[in-house]
């Protein structure tokens, strides 16, 4: 499933209270370590505070799969497969996923997996949870586009049967589509389900021990959990939610432990701060811009040449101090789980968004599309990078003989967009960021379909069409990954979207923890049982 995640720029935070000063300077991106994990714990912490921007609305993740909704029951609720630090995927409440036919896949369970009410994870719960998360309106309902039946077929087998072949639900079943809920819980509490009241109604290594509305939600270690290869080191972790400029100073003043950061500027504030450590992971999110078709964006040689001359390395540099990387596909390189040197080659081989801007190759395609006088219009609401991004295409359009004009939109109208088709008709670029769940670019790709709801600009190809329903179909990773990068070449050779930087995922630890992935990986792998004291 994709995500979209708000981000604010904050370039000039310093910390204060204790500690020495922090700087501004960010890492060069293109020097920048990503690792999976950060250095393992060496003893037990008796509570940890970890910071999310915001609190969440619910903890039903079936009705709001929210980042910070995820990235606590990531601890708590378990799924059939589970993503690990490195991004690879394997069996969890499953212990067998095999595919006896394209069609097929037959779910092999665990037999020693237990709830937090101590009773047993069963065929019943794993087939109950799936139809849930499938139904009309909940927020995984779109990975379930492909199934025709969910049945229990022994006492611990579930097959799913398939109205056309879907390489792609092993991915979707180590995200939200895979959560195993308690049926019995869940039916009990009803409406109540995943309200500050409410207990939770899963499996993982920490319970849901109290939720204080407007203030914080602890979880606690579940003692009695039935992976015992998992031993969590943490007894239990506070969530707390903070703006950015709080958020740096609980984390330098250690009245905080950790947060996972989606925004760029505090990880910049806390590079060199000595009271906390940053590191930085692989990640799937992307800011582009999503044309649309009110006017001359519907040309893709102006598409193409609006990537040719647009500075990327500016934008990485003045909207994300540096934090970011140029990037040229819509995907981060997070999602190359599987065939990553051919990945990687592939994209080496991509021409047509550079760091730094060609323009004269640009100013030809403008020729050659008439060089039209109708200005571009794009969309910011005001916010660093946003606007940035916005700056940085009247820069470019300016530079290839074409103009073009920023529309402020209100932060509370922005995400809009996506659903009011007379709001975007009143703009030709939109900037945004986007991430996805899955570690498998293909996962993406389906936004450049005839007729997608992201597909704003009216991108119609047969054979692309053709394509993705191919690359769902092929199991094998090989294969998959060849249709995939014809996917991205197709993609980006006609800018259905253009691509900008990636931003890399972030984690910052106080000075005395140390443990958690650095990984996008927090809103699915149970990461504060990795959580725990240094040395």
């Amino acid at each position: 499933m994709k995500k979209t995640l708000a981000l604010i720029g904050l370039i000039g935070l310093t910390a204060a209270c204790g500690g020495p000063a922090a700087t501004t300077k960010a890492p060069d991106p293109a020097k920048l370590t990503l690792v999976d994990r950060t250095a393992k714990a060496a003893g037990p912490l008796d509570n940890a505070v970890w910071l999310l921007s915001e609190e969440p609305g619910t903890l039903d993740l079936d009705a709001d799969g929210g980042t910070d909704n995820r990235t606590i029951l990531a601890n708590v609720c378990e799924r059939l497969m589970q993503t690990q630090p490195d991004m690879t995927v394997k069996p969890w409440l499953a212990e067998k996923a095999e595919r006896p036919d394209p069609k097929t896949l037959v779910l092999t369970l665990r037999q020693d997996a237990t709830f937090h009410d101590g009773s047993p994870v069963t065929a019943d719960d794993v087939v109950w949870s799936l139809k849930r998360h499938s139904g009309e309106g909940m927020d995984e309902s779109d990975e379930f586009e492909d199934v025709a039946s969910i049945s229990k077929t022994g006492d611990h087998e579930v097959t799913v049967a398939f109205k056309r072949p879907n390489a792609l639900f092993d991915q979707a079943i180590a995200g939200g589509a895979g959560i195993v809920l308690n049926k019995e819980v869940v039916e009990k509490l009803g409406k109540e389900y995943g309200t500050p009241e409410s207990a939770d109604a899963c499996s993982g290594p920490y319970t849901l021990k109290e939720w204080k509305s407007g203030s914080q939600i602890t979880i606690e270690r579940y003692d009695a959990y039935w992976n015992k290869d998992v031993k969590p080191l943490a007894k239990s972790v506070t969530f707390k939610w903070a703006d950015d400029t709080a958020l740096v100073n609980s984390l330098v003043t250690g009245a905080a432990q950790g947060a996972y950061l989606s925004d760029t500027g505090p990880a910049v504030a806390l590079q060199a701060n000595q009271a906390v450590s940053v590191a930085y992971g692989a990640t799937t999110r992307v800011f582009v811009l999503l044309p649309t078709d009110r006017g001359v964006m519907k040309d893709p040689k102006i598409r193409r040449a609006l990537s040719l001359a647009v500075d990327r390395a500016g934008i990485a540099k003045s909207g994300f101090a540096g934090l970011a990387r140029p990037w040229k596909v819509p995907v981060g390189a997070g999602a190359w789980s599987y065939e990553k040197e051919a990945f990687q080659a592939a994209y080496d081989q991509l021409q047509g968004s550079p760091d730094t801007p060609r323009l004269e190759e640009a100013k030809k395609l403008v020729q050659e599309a008439g060089s039209p006088k109708e200005p571009i219009i794009v969309a910011t609401n005001g916010e660093q990078a946003r606007t940035v991004i916005a700056n940085a295409v009247v820069d470019a359009a300016k530079k290839i003989g074409m103009t073009a004009q920023i529309k402020t939109v209100p932060p509370s109208e922005f995400g809009s967009f996506y659903t009011d088709k007379s709001l975007r008709a009143q703009v030709d670029l939109v900037p945004d960021d986007w991430y996805i769940t899955k570690a498998d670019p293909i996962g993406f790709y389906d936004n450049g379909l005839t007729g997608s709801a992201n597909n704003w600009v009216g991108y119609s190809s047969p054979a692309y069409d053709k394509l993705v329903a191919k690359a769902l179909e092929t199991a094998d990773p090989a294969a998959r990954a060849k249709d995939v990068i014809e996917l991205q070449r197709q993609f980006t050779a006609d800018m259905v979207w253009i691509s900008l930087v990636e931003v890399p995922n972030a984690v910052v630890l106080g000075s005395k923890v140390t443990g958690p992935p650095a990984s996008q990986v927090h809103m699915g792998y149970p990461w504060a049982a990795d959580l725990g004291a240094k040395g």
